[in-house]
């Protein structure tokens, strides 16, 4: 297929935002620009600037692994990037078990870590380059990339971008190399500028995990945005980490900088309303599957290998997840209570699970599980509860009550603007298996959130509070204008799906319907027409401050449309992701889409 000549055609593989290094989306402007990345036609992908991170290797990661390879590795390996030994040990795992026919040999793990001789003590503005590489023969990249997309633990681009400066510089050495640089530095004791105890243990594999932080740093490398005056200093990043947990908390719902955000009592008027809940309950993850991932991995840790349920259509990685990474999944694909019936009469079997996971609600369907029944068999019959409130949001939705862990991407509302990713995990001080939890994560937890990318989120989500009524407003206009034309089949947003009552149950006092809604065609023609015509923003992700559409289930299940068709999601689905624009602005785009749609013969 050829692109065409047209102004949205040009736009094919453009960043959302435009001009956004970072960006979290990509431009598939026409519903062929989707399939053709689907069927990784040339039109498309050869213009493609990025993708959504998990989906699409970031070019910057992707220069940076190369010149780890041409370096380090043999013609006909490439190299996964992540941020520490413990990702890379089950990310090799993983592609190994894989590829079970290929000797151990093939494999290995290099640690790049700071070279002590060039690293200051007295610097407290910069953080400590590291990066961990997963070598591999090239021909087992399908499973490599399996484990970046599912699992969320790759790195970030900006951690890519500051690390491959370091190792052109000769900063970022492999750990051999470090080791050896730390044993021949000699001269005059009172000349030497020894590393700090920090540096040293960062050398030795000694880190808890929480090396990307502050710290000692070289003194002329800078982040991109910090060297334009754009962003924070970063010794202020775990001042950020903190004002975020608290934001997530929802004990913090001030627009002020991060060292006030620290200085402010809490807000208890936003609070999560759960006795003894606190920030120290918030733990940041790289994105919101990496959350899910990890949450799955510790639970497996807490309780051994059982399988666990996943109860409605999901959003695609978590079920992958749940199928991949162990035991295996019982899957309620429709989420209805005839579902809960069926598994309640396992349980009375006694069939036994390690967790229960779901969405609240569900994405695209925006079906809401029952939580209050889910939570009782939970109690009753031994098992987790997870729960991801990505797409109703803690203003909204109140669900921490039922969960034994919250999931949340915070790539998506809570930051808005589309250029960081994040995720974050919740404890519920009050679940059966608390203390197990927060044992486990003690134990397993590692703060590998880039120190930039919570800069960039933590200023993102100042406004979080104020943006929400209003997108909630918004959604609902554009879902009234949807419902009310005759040519389209069918609108799905919790306000107007059957399983309201259990949404209800769990909104807040002042909480919406959420920002993201979807709808069906009697026709896919009409559904062709209809997105090609609608002037929004159009790819791939969520909660952006600006309203964007995608043909999701195209773009989602391109390889099992049949199977995502059999659990309602249908493949001429396109979900709408409504942002802050002005409400009669949005509605003359859609009610213009609408009537362009309407000239369609069928």
């Amino acid at each position: 297929m050829n692109a065409s000549s047209t102004m949205t055609e040009q736009a094919v593989g453009e960043t959302i935002p435009a001009l956004t290094a970072h960006a979290v989306s990509v431009s598939l402007p026409t519903w062929s620009a989707n399939v053709g990345y689907e069927e990784g036609e040339e039109w498309v992908v050869s213009k493609m600037k990025t993708g959504y991170p998990r989906f699409f290797i970031n070019k910057s990661i992707q220069r940076f692994a190369e010149a780890i390879v041409k370096r380090h590795g043999i013609p006909g390996e490439k190299a996964m990037l992540v941020p520490s030994r413990a990702v890379a040990n089950r990310c090799l795992a993983f592609i190994q078990s894989q590829n079970a026919s290929l000797e151990s040999s093939k494999f290995r793990i290099l640690d790049f870590v700071p070279d002590p001789t060039k690293f200051k003590t007295d610097s407290s503005t910069n953080v400590l380059p590291r990066v961990t590489a997963v070598i591999y023969p090239e021909q087992c990249f399908p499973a490599a990339k399996t484990f970046w997309q599912h699992s969320g633990d790759g790195i970030s681009s900006r951690r890519a971008e500051y690390c491959h400066k370091a190792f052109l510089e000769g900063t970022l050495v492999e750990r051999g190399h470090a080791e050896d640089s730390l044993r021949m530095y000699k001269g005059p004791k009172r000349y030497q500028k020894h590393p700090s105890a920090d540096l040293k243990e960062t050398i030795g594999g000694k880190s808890n995990g929480d090396i990307n932080g502050t710290g000692d740093g070289q003194e002329h490398i800078q982040f991109v945005e910090e060297r334009f005056g754009r962003n924070l200093d970063v010794a202020r990043s775990n001042n950020a980490k903190t004002a975020v947990r608290r934001r997530i908390a929802g004990s913090l719902t001030a627009n002020v900088e991060p060292e006030a955000a620290l200085d402010l009592p809490p807000d208890e008027g936003r609070k999560r309303n759960v006795e003894g809940f606190s920030e120290d309950d918030v733990y940041l993850y790289s994105c919101g599957m990496s959350a899910i991932y990890n949450s799955h991995r510790s639970m497996m840790k807490a309780k051994g290998q059982m399988k666990s349920i996943e109860f409605g259509f999901p959003y695609i990685d978590t079920l992958k997840v749940l199928e991949k990474f162990g035991p295996g999944c019982l899957f309620y694909g429709h989420g209805e209570s005839s579902d809960l019936d069926d598994l309640e009469k396992r349980l009375e079997n006694g069939e036994r699970y390690l967790a229960l996971f779901c969405e609240f609600p569900g994405n695209p369907l925006l079906k809401s599980p029952d939580l209050q029944r889910i939570r009782r068999l939970a109690d009753k019959y031994d098992f987790g509860v997870v729960i991801d409130e990505t797409i109703g949001n803690f203003l909204n939705v109140h669900v921490l009550p039922y969960a034994d862990v919250v999931v949340t991407s915070l790539t998506k509302i809570f930051s808005g603007d589309s250029n960081v990713m994040g995720g974050a995990a919740i404890l519920n001080p009050k679940g059966k298996y608390y203390d197990l939890l927060k044992q486990t994560w003690q134990h397993e937890y590692e703060d590998n959130y880039w120190p930039e990318d919570a800069i960039f989120l933590e200023r993102n989500s100042r406004d979080f509070v104020s943006r929400i009524d209003r997108i909630n407003d918004n959604a609902e206009v554009i879902c009234d204008t949807l419902r009310q034309h005759p040519r389209i089949k069918q609108v799905n947003y919790p306000k107007y799906s059957h399983t309201r009552p259990f949404y209800d149950a769990c909104r807040t006092p002042t909480g919406g319907y959420g920002g993201l809604l979807s709808c069906t065609f009697y026709s896919l023609p009409e559904a062709i027409s209809f997105y090609d015509n609608l002037d929004t923003e159009k790819g791939p992700s969520l909660g952006t401050n600006f309203t964007l559409a995608s043909p999701f289930v195209i773009l989602a299940h391109y390889n099992e449309l049949d199977w995502a068709e059999s659990y309602g999601a249908e493949r001429n689905l396109v979900r709408f992701s409504v942002g802050l624009e002005e409400a009669g602005e949005l509605v003359g785009k859609f009610t213009k889409a609408l009537a362009a749609m309407e000239q369609v013969k069928v």
